[in-house]
């Protein structure tokens, strides 16, 4: 009796021991599920925006992007102006609150920063400086126009910048009385390339018949090249600009290079000698993608990057007068190298996949040996880092603590094979307390360009809420497919004169490979993105329907013919894109839009953008929607959001993008609910965070 009753009590102790164990796991996994990243979190998150380091290498110049409170008035983020002292390690503020502090740069002396902003009631951006040693700031510049750009001379006591020349009287008069029409791509005011003197105040014009985009002056400060095309428009930024540099005191102009295509930064040999360039390889190619060497002694140009190279340059330096610092982007990483310009292979002297931090390009001491850097992370937007040359990089800010405490999805890079055998990669963001065996739903997020690529750094933002879906349950995946930059030449030009085709077929087969993989349920699949991005929205939601329950199309094109007519960048599109004009494809472009499959959707279609679009006209948006609701479709939502362009710029729209759109998944993917039956909630102001009146 006794041993029964001990082996009986031993037991009822076990099990009892055994349920508090289960009960704390669970008590423990619905905390961890509770501490995920919510959109609330993700509007009071901050990043370090820009890095400056100062000549000597003792301060760092950084702005802090700083988000509008939701009943604020709408606007960007406001961006604050602080310094890093790299000796006492420690921050501090200059210009905080409701600020807009942008191009910060140090004085040749490193006594000043100077900045751009619009501040004591001004309606022009003027040039400000603040002393380092404290002190307030005080404008340099007082123009009846906006200055856009601007560079120290060499000795501190000129400044280079560019602005659009102003209105002449006689047209300020016609406006005043009612007569400011419209003249087309007609009678455009050049932006033009100015030096203004610190001590006398005077400003010398250097050009007036060209537009200048970019410059940068020679180490003497007696050159200056600049990049320029031959109208003020960004189709000519894009497609047309040429490379020349003007004596600063004959202001005579010589051309460096003749072959319009895209291009990067630029600037010159310590000696004066030759410039680097980051450009593209011709016209056709759509990226900045190579390292070039012109020489300022008769023009002669040439590329020192591989043409086998699997990645895109970004940024090029000179270390010395043989030697130039080539930033490039490789897959989802970014790597920084030193390279002879006799075309040697480059050196790796800093890459991503080691530091764990995605960084932007630098800004350089005088002597070469401190760096400093913006990076991001997979659980961390952009922070301030420094990089001792040849050191480890380091971390120096922290502005979201509150992260530390939040579970995130592992986010991890993963290959698989095109239908045509070619390797494609992507960011896969796994849901929180992700469990092997179990299906989820997916969100397919698409980068835009497809210039562009998704790097394997911080992936969350209003429009592409990563983390925040994985915090919900889904799985999230980014696709680098065929035409991304980061993978070669060969690679980004897959989809030229083929929209729509074998780029977005990658897309299709990762898919397809998350559901072989046992990841995805292939029955709540949903897709978003913008731009291009939300072209692949308007092609998954008509031509692509069986694959996807719900797709979010934000300033999407829906129908390439009307696109090409009403585009901002016609030129760039036929260089870089179609590769003919439209009178020899029409039908190729018709086939290619989602408006020639939208009789056929199967598919939720939430498309939305903003009314001041000249990129992707809003027109585009509205035909999708109307073919789709002439053709009896009972799920289609168009949203419109007055004067923003392409993307929304305000936080207002920011917010409700957020929200509405994590509504649309959860509606028909997450919980799969059918398309004849009741949409979402259109009126959701109940979770923008503002007070309002009752109903």
């Amino acid at each position: 009796m006794r041993s029964y009753f001990n082996t009986t009590k031993r037991n009822q102790y076990l099990g009892a021991l055994l349920m508090l164990v289960v009960w704390l796991l669970l008590l423990s996994q619905t905390s961890v599920a509770q501490n995920v990243l919510t959109s609330q979190d993700y509007l009071k998150l901050k990043q370090v925006s820009s890095a400056s380091m100062s000549p000597d290498g003792n301060h760092i110049a950084y702005t802090i992007s700083v988000r509008r409170d939701a009943s604020d008035k709408p606007g960007a983020s406001y961006r604050e102006l602080w310094v890093y002292d790299v000796k006492a390690k420690k921050s501090i503020p200059f210009i905080t609150g409701k600020v807009s502090i942008r191009s910060v740069e140090w004085k040749p002396d490193g006594s000043d920063i100077s900045f751009l902003t619009r501040r004591d009631g001004n309606r022009f951006t003027q040039l400000y400086v603040i002393p380092l040693n404290g002190g307030e700031a005080r404008a340099i510049t007082d123009f009846d126009y906006s200055v856009l750009s601007y560079e120290w001379h060499p000795d501190g006591n000129q400044i280079a910048f560019t602005a659009t020349e102003p209105e002449s009287k006689r047209q300020k008069v016609l406006g005043k009385k009612g007569y400011d029409f419209i003249f087309f791509e007609e009678n455009l005011r050049h932006r033009n390339l100015y030096l203004f003197d610190c001590k006398t105040r005077e400003v010398a014009q250097l050009t007036d018949d060209r537009t200048v985009w970019t410059f940068k002056f020679s180490p003497s400060g007696k050159k200056i090249a600049f990049s320029a095309s031959e109208k003020n428009l960004i189709d000519q930024r894009y497609a047309f600009q040429k490379i020349y540099a003007i004596d600063t005191d004959s202001k005579a102009i010589i051309t460096l290079d003749t072959e319009s295509r895209k291009f990067g930064n630029f600037c010159f040999s310590p000696d004066e000698q030759n410039l680097t360039l980051a450009a593209a390889l011709n016209k056709n190619d759509h990226a900045v993608s190579q390292a070039f060497i012109i020489s300022l002694d008769g023009a002669k140009k040439r590329t020192i990057t591989d043409p086998n190279f699997r990645g895109h340059v970004q940024w090029v330096n000179w270390k010395d007068n043989k030697t130039i610092y080539v930033q490039a982007e490789e897959g989802p990483e970014v790597s920084l190298s030193t390279q002879t310009i006799d075309g040697k292979a480059p050196k790796k002297i800093l890459h991503s996949s080691e530091t764990k931090a995605v960084f932007s390009t630098p800004s350089i001491a005088k002597d070469g040996k401190m760096w400093a850097f913006t990076a991001q992370s997979a659980f961390s937007p952009s922070e301030l880092y420094l990089w001792r040359y040849g050191k480890k990089l380091e971390k120096l800010t922290d502005q979201n603590p509150q992260l530390a405490k939040i579970a995130f999805g592992e986010q991890k890079n993963i290959r698989y094979k095109s239908r045509d055998g070619w390797e494609v990669e992507g960011l896969l963001i796994y849901p929180v307390n992700y469990e092997k065996g179990l299906r989820y739903p997916l969100v397919v997020l698409v980068h835009g360009g497809p210039e562009s690529r998704i790097p394997n750094g911080w992936l969350t933002n209003y429009s592409r809420p990563g983390q925040i879906l994985a915090g919900k349950g889904y799985a999230v995946f980014y696709p680098n497919y065929r035409s991304s930059t980061g993978y070669g030449l060969k690679y980004a030009a897959v989809g030229f004169h083929d929209a729509a085709g074998k780029e977005f077929d990658d897309i299709a087969d990762g898919i397809d490979y998350l559901v072989d993989q046992g990841i995805v349920d292939r029955e709540r699949v949903g897709l978003g993105g913008g731009s291009y991005g939300g072209f692949a929205s308007a092609w998954f939601a008509t031509y692509y329907t069986t694959y996807v329950k719900a797709v979010c199309m934000f300033v999407g094109i829906s129908d390439l013919v009307s696109k090409r007519g009403t585009t901002d960048i016609p030129y760039e599109e036929l260089f870089v894109h179609s590769g003919k004009k439209l009178e020899d494809m029409w039908q190729q472009s018709l086939e290619s839009s989602p408006i020639y499959y939208a009789h056929q959707s199967k598919t939720a279609a939430l498309i939305y953008g903003g009314t001041a679009d000249t990129r992707v006209h809003p027109s585009q948006s509205l035909e999708l929607y109307r073919r789709m609701k002439m053709n009896d479709h009972p799920a289609v939502r168009m949203v419109r959001y007055p004067g923003e362009p392409h993307g929304n710029r305000r936080q207002t729209g920011q917010i409700d993008v957020l929200y509405r759109i994590l509504d649309w998944y959860d509606w028909y993917v997450k919980d799969a609910k059918p398309l004849d039956g009741p949409m979402p909630p259109l009126d959701i102001s109940d979770k923008y965070g503002i007070t309002l009146p009752a109903k």
